[in-house]
């Protein structure tokens, strides 16, 4: 039987949240790339947060910016833990690539590390519905894959875990069909683990 690889996602989140905070809760990237975001939002700003696991770092900090914040998760887990941790924002558990929110409803979406946890083939659709809930000038900050991974399920930090990506120049041709102008896309070497990610700043 075809295991549903977001529901595959959703489980071994719900079930490595501790061990995952041990491993990755620090990295002087995604700090790097969370500190682009806020310096280039206006106070106030209304920021998507998709797959923000427990709320910390990426959530936690944008609200301590005095920015408003609701996370997106597939893990009921991962949203009680991130109620907890960040009181001041909004958390629902939903799928990202079904979840609805109005056109244009905020200034930015950020996707650190959770894209490459939903199919590939649902991934040109998923950037057309970022453009698609951003203000026009809105930001899209996020890690995508830097090479091939065509669906793979397998055992990660103790747990059933599935991944999927494109390649880099493949992510660069999405973004821009979904509406998106690139402003920067660099490949970064993750610190904390041995992977590479294409992160990309882009502009609705």
């Amino acid at each position: 039987m075809t295991r549903d690889p977001k529901s595959v996602v959703a489980r071994g989140y719900d079930a490595i949240g501790g061990i995952y905070w041990e491993r990755y809760g620090r990295s002087i990237v995604r700090d790097r790339w969370l500190g682009e975001m806020t310096v280039r939002l206006r106070p106030a700003s209304r920021v998507l947060d998709l797959g923000c696991g427990t709320g910390v770092p990426v959530a936690r900090r944008l609200t301590e910016n005095g920015f408003n914040v609701i996370g997106i998760d597939g893990s009921a887990n991962q949203i009680e833990s991130a109620r907890r941790n960040v009181p001041s924002a909004q958390f629902i558990c939903a799928d990202m690539t079904t979840v609805a929110f109005p056109a244009r409803s905020f200034d930015a979406v950020a996707a650190f590390y959770s894209i490459t946890h939903v199919p590939r083939q649902e991934h040109a659709t998923l950037l057309g519905r970022i453009a698609d809930w951003l203000k026009p000038g809105g930001l899209f900050i996020g890690s995508l894959g830097s090479g091939e991974c065509a669906d793979w399920t397998g055992e990660w930090l103790g747990a059933e875990m599935f991944f999927s990506h494109y390649d880099a120049a493949t992510y660069e041709r999405l973004i821009r069909a979904a509406g998106l102008d690139i402003e920067h896309a660099e490949l970064v070497d993750q610190d904390n683990d041995d992977a590479r990610f294409l992160w990309v700043i882009a502009r609705r």
